[in-house]
């Protein structure tokens, strides 16, 4: 068992023994110390719940992701349980202990409820069936703890603590596999996955997440199994890459995707990044470029609790416009006569593949909109030299990233990944030079909030005409007007638009 509030590390060990856990040595120990600590909040909740269930006759146990996390040393947000009770049971149990409760998932054995702050799923034993034509099981109801766990997804979420005993339950090495680092199925890993493809992405999500790496009968699998993952939904898929992708260090579990085959199936534009540019490898190979693109715009992210302008972590526009930044190169690659290697348009080209793609993966619009758009100014700075862009060209700048600025500044820096130190200098000092420029100028002509000096309505009563695409295409001279000589004042402005009329007109 799991004493309380905090056991020595021998006492804690011998708990695990105990439970079936194998023998849990010095290496272990901490993880089991870190867990009693992490639990101890929580324990009198899970106490008072697991008395409920067995003075009914039933059985609890907590399980899952807050048994993992709590030996990480990690607080998970919600709490996960699973019993012999049938949903019905299970209502009966909480009812009149947990301040709200709702079955949206009893189909499936599990009812959720709210005890103070803390969210609790519990579900009925589950001993599914799978036809491996679809990831959606005949449902069915086991009736052992221990048949449960056995077709968890990966040992270390097949981990349990028995309630109200606090019995730490760990049938396939799970604790052994999290002190190695190591990703592990309970069973067979092909047939896990063949149970529920979307497994294979988790096995990505928690490489990255968690640091393990995969054992070598998950990594085949994987690699074998790759184009089982057509039949899952992108809904999902790309729920489970957004996760991975928000993750502290998401490159390995980038890679892992890469290496087995799955990133075909949802994601084809990475690894057609890993390109042979030339015979004698003088350029850069993008993929790896990429990857290390991600890393440094991470490495630039704000603190989480940190102002808009800071671009709190972790931020998905900028990761996944770090990412996909460069995928319109493979389409625009040329070989010059002269040895060298061009790609052309290839930040047009991206944006355009990135909408295809993020539709695809069922990316919501705005999000979408805002990562193509950072696409397709990330190489915008690149003319601006040693700085001879004239004050028209920074508000241009300004207004065509809009309320990505902030984004674009840290993807647009790290996108320097050159080895030639004199050549990173001169760039980092380059773009220094154009934030202050932009600082200056938005103090003077507030650049983020740039409009005609003329609105919509005095436009159109200047020119007698109604709303409409005249009026756009007016305003749209205005805005240009302002944007290439700054501020000239309203008469001024008045004055330009109506001989802009008469030219047009003539």
């Amino acid at each position: 068992m799991l004493d309380r509030p905090s056991p020595a590390p021998a006492e804690a060990a011998g708990a695990a023994r105990a439970a079936g856990g194998g023998d849990a040595g010095a290496q272990q120990r901490p993880l089991l110390e870190a867990a009693v600590a992490r639990l101890a909040p929580v324990l009198p909740l899970l106490e008072e719940l697991g008395a409920r269930f067995s003075e009914r006759g039933h059985e609890l146990a907590l399980v899952g992701g807050p048994v993992r996390d709590a030996f990480l040393g990690r607080v998970s947000p919600d709490l996960d349980f699973t019993t012999d009770a049938t949903p019905d049971e299970i209502l009966a149990a909480v009812t009149g202990w947990a301040d709200a409760h709702w079955d949206i998932g009893r189909d499936f054995g599990t009812i959720g409820l709210r005890k103070g702050r803390h969210q609790l799923e519990v579900t009925t034993y589950r001993a599914d069936a799978y036809d491996h034509t679809s990831r959606k099981p005949e449902v069915r109801f086991g009736d052992t703890l221990e048949g449960d766990l056995g077709r968890r997804d990966f040992t270390i979420n097949a981990m349990a603590i028995r309630l109200p005993s606090l019995e730490f339950v760990d049938l396939h090495g799970g604790l052994a596999d999290l002190a190695a680092r190591r990703l592990a199925t309970p069973g067979a890993a092909d047939e896990s996955f063949a149970d529920d493809p979307l497994r294979m992405m988790r096995a990505a999500r928690f490489v990255a997440q968690l640091g393990l790496d995969p054992a070598p009968d998950v990594l085949r699998a994987m690699t074998e199994r790759a184009r089982t993952l057509e039949m899952v939904s992108a809904e999902r898929i790309r729920e489970e890459f957004t996760t991975l992708l928000l993750a502290s260090r998401p490159r390995p579990g980038l890679t892992l995707l890469v290496d087995t085959g799955l990133a075909e199936i949802f994601l084809p534009e990475l690894p057609a990044l890993r390109l042979e540019l030339d015979e004698h490898h003088r350029h850069k190979d993008v993929y790896e470029h990429s990857l290390i693109v991600l890393e440094q715009a991470i490495d630039l992210e704000g603190p989480p609790d940190g102002p808009p302008e800071s671009v709190p972590a972790p931020d998905l526009v900028l990761r996944l416009a770090a990412l996909l930044h460069d995928i319109g190169k493979p389409a625009t690659r040329r070989f010059e006569p002269a040895g060298g290697v061009s790609f052309h348009h290839h930040e047009v080209v991206g944006a355009k593949l990135v909408r295809k793609r993020m539709k695809a993966m069922r990316f919501d619009k705005d999000t979408t909109r805002q990562v193509a758009r950072l696409v397709e100014l990330h190489l915008r700075f690149h003319g601006y030299g040693d700085g001879q862009w004239t004050d028209s060209a920074v508000r241009r700048y300004v207004s065509d990233a809009g309320v990505l600025l902030s984004r674009l500044h840290l993807l647009t820096r790290s996108d320097c990944t050159t080895r030639n130190l004199r050549k990173a200098q001169r760039l980092s000092r380059a773009y220094d030079d154009l934030e202050t420029r932009i600082e200056r100028l938005s103090a003077q002509e507030e650049l983020a909030k740039i409009r005609p000096e003329l609105n919509g309505h005095e436009i159109a009563q200047a020119l007698g005409i109604k709303p409409g695409p005249l009026l756009g295409e007016a305003y749209s001279y205005l805005l240009s007007v302002r944007l290439d000589e700054g501020p000239i004042g309203a008469e001024a402005a008045r004055e330009r638009l109506l001989t802009w009329w008469a030219d047009r007109s003539d």
